[in-house]
């Protein structure tokens, strides 16, 4: 992967370097660093500040949690029961963070920590694509659009596995490009075979890990993708003879390996999910249904005013002929990378937009790939236009929207966590409760209890919302459920009320002889 000349420097018809201006530094490395450091800054910045309050988020904390804090690495549970709902690569991806750091307690911040740092690495692996294809200027912008999508950055300081997802199909496309650009349109070449296997393997390995993170969809879309690619250039059969077995076997060995191992131990719930609900039901609806024009709000609007221009990016990259002139910065190799990417833009797109059950986030792995689009089709639009006025300027507005992003998306996530959080009310049940004494919880399900039970820190079993039936001990239940059966269920009392969360928890204690540490009745917590 080399850059290529400046688009100054062609147009200049000399090797002399161009005078230095804000996208063509004479340091490269230097812009490289400041953009890669503001990724850092921006994902870490008070990650940990916002408790863990969504649910989405925190059953994934809570299986963490399990492995970090009791060392169930392979098949962690919620409550010793439901199973996992993703494949665990995220989760020990956070499990190898804190053994780094010698942290064996998980909280908000090491929980969002490999998002984190997924997300950094993701802007530097495509300002490294970038500037191989685009040159520093087309590395500059494509850093910056990541640096400025509202999108990617909220979505790297979320504990979710979806930027694990992003990091390893954007890997697993730029590895097939780097293989294919050397490949020569007749005969072998001996000088790049060595390279083209590296690179074969390391497309097998990111697309493996890729169904490690999310399940088999890691590596349908990059793959799907790729022969897309491959037909359309009219190079499938002969590229399809030149892939090997081996960089195919990593893939297939390292995807299927936890879903074997979860076969073997006859974790029959764990694959029923895995298989089921989480990747047909989404898909055909179990889950339910929902429009297919449901992405053209997220599409367009989620990273605003970026999100607006990658439509014309990839329709220039699929449709236009402009800018592929051999020779040119934006020439032919360039025009082939950005259609790859492309083709991923729009195939991801559609396969979500089919699917019945349908989420914002799935659009997260389009970022990278959307932003070497729009670096390369704004550098086509300033040579007709003025590239300082459209490189430049364009680069200015990513900036002052990054600058926004990195103060208003933590105020954004204190806002939206300041009266569903659920960690004042875990302080107080776990003080009216010692840890030998039974807790159960009734009316929940996984995830509207997950954040009340990350701060619990213990297994609370769920039981029957008909609390007539309740064994003794302590039970937290929803305020709604507590009001509709208070009168029915003989031998319970409220000990703890709390106004805090979504579902207003309230402790109830069955009329046994169970010490409790405080005799303060109908505590509420304003």
């Amino acid at each position: 992967m080399t850059a290529g000349k400046g688009l100054d420097q062609v147009a200049a018809g000399t090797g002399d370097a161009p005078p230095p201006r804000p996208l063509n530094p004479r340091r490269h490395w230097l812009a490289f660093a400041l953009i890669i450091t503001g990724a850092l800054a921006m994902t870490l910045y008070k990650l940990g500040a916002c408790g863990v309050c969504k649910g989405n988020e925190a059953v994934e904390a809570v299986f963490i949690q399990q492995m970090v804090e009791r060392g169930r690495l392979l098949f962690p549970s919620v409550n010793g029961g439901s199973p996992m709902y993703k494949p665990p690569l995220f989760h020990w991806s956070a499990v190898a963070l804190d053994r780094l750091m010698g942290v064996h307690k998980v909280t908000a911040f090491n929980f969002r920590l490999p998002a984190a740092l997924y997300a950094t690495a993701g802007v530097a692996l495509t300002m490294g694509f970038a500037y191989g294809e685009l040159s520093i200027d087309g590395a500059i912008l494509a850093g910056l659009s990541l640096l400025s999508a509202h999108q990617y950055i909220r979505l790297g300081r979320f504990g979710r596995v979806d930027m694990t997802l992003t990091f390893f199909e954007t890997l697993s496309l730029f590895a097939f490009w780097w293989w294919f650009e050397k490949l020569p349109e007749n005969g072998h070449d001996e000088r790049g075979s060595a390279r083209g296997n590296a690179m074969l393997y390391l497309v097998g390995l990111s697309m493996g890990l890729g169904v490690l993170t999310k399940g088999p969809v890691g590596a349908i879309l990059p793959g799907l993708s790729m022969v897309i690619f491959l037909v359309l250039e009219g190079r499938f059969r002969e590229t399809l003879r030149r892939i090997t077995p081996g960089p195919v076997v990593v893939a297939m060995l390292l995807g299927v390996s936890w879903y074997v191992a979860g076969f073997i131990a006859a974790r029959h719930a764990l694959l029923a999910r895995q298989v089921g609900s989480e990747n047909f039901g989404r898909f055909f609806g179990t889950l339910g249904r929902m429009p297919p024009w449901f992405y053209l709000g997220p599409l367009l609007f989620s990273s605003f005013p970026m999100s607006l221009l990658v439509p014309f990016g990839v329709y220039h990259a699929l449709f236009r002929r402009e800018g592929r002139q051999t020779g040119e910065e934006s020439g032919e190799r360039a025009a082939q990378a950005t259609r790859l990417l492309a083709i991923f833009w729009v195939v991801t797109l559609v396969f979500f937009s089919v699917a019945a059950y349908k989420s914002r986030w799935y659009l997260l792995p389009l970022w990278p790939s959307a932003a070497v689009i729009l670096a390369w089709w704004l550098k086509i639009v300033g040579k007709r236009y003025g590239r300082r006025i459209i490189e430049e300027g364009f680069a200015a507005v990513c900036v002052a929207v990054a600058a926004f992003n990195l103060f208003f998306i933590p105020h954004q996530e204190m806002r939206d966590c300041a009266r569903s959080s659920y960690r004042s009310a875990a302080e107080e049940i776990r003080r009216l409760v010692g840890p030998g004494q039974p807790l159960y919880a009734a009316g929940f399900a996984d995830e509207g209890f997950a954040p009340l039970l990350f701060y619990l820190d213990r297994d609370v079993p769920f039981i029957s919302p008909k609390l007539a039936d309740a064994p003794p001990g302590y039970i937290i239940v929803p305020a709604k459920l507590w009001n509709e059966q208070k009168g029915r269920a003989d031998g319970l009392e409220p000990i703890f009320e709390s106004s805090q969360g979504r579902r207003k928890p309230v402790l109830l204690r069955h009329r046994v002889d169970i010490p409790v540490s405080s005799r303060r009745t109908a505590t509420v917590l304003g």
